[in-house]
């Protein structure tokens, strides 16, 4: 089992910033993609950004050179530094792992960017 604990939500003015972290605990061994989705409201929830064991980034068009995704091996967490925030950007993040071909999820946090 893989336990993920996500952290940095809350609100923020348009353009403004946030970053998220995603500590993981439990078997992380051979955890190899952790990344973050989002669900905003009304939408099912997609794919943010991920990050492979070997540093490999891949993100979704509509936030491409507003949000980077970051690893910290030792400290198995994950980053979603957020910037240039928009209104669209409101969604409940859900930290995910994978690990086996099985995915894990954090319980999610919530980010609001008011306009």
């Amino acid at each position: 089992q893989v336990q993920l604990v996500e952290s940095g939500g809350g609100l923020v003015q348009a353009g403004g910033s946030l970053r998220l972290s995603c500590a993981a605990s439990g078997s992380i061994f051979s955890i190899n993609a952790m990344g973050w989705y989002r669900r905003a409201p009304g939408k099912e929830r997609g794919l943010v950004a991920l990050i492979t064991s070997g540093g490999t980034t891949t993100y979704a068009d509509s936030v491409k050179g507003r949000f980077t995704v970051s690893r910290d091996n030792a400290k198995n967490t994950v980053y979603l530094q957020m910037n240039s925030l928009k209104p669209e950007d409101t969604a409940v993040y859900y930290c995910n792992a994978m690990r086996g071909g099985r995915p894990y999820w954090g319980q999610g946090t919530q980010v609001t960017v008011s306009s």
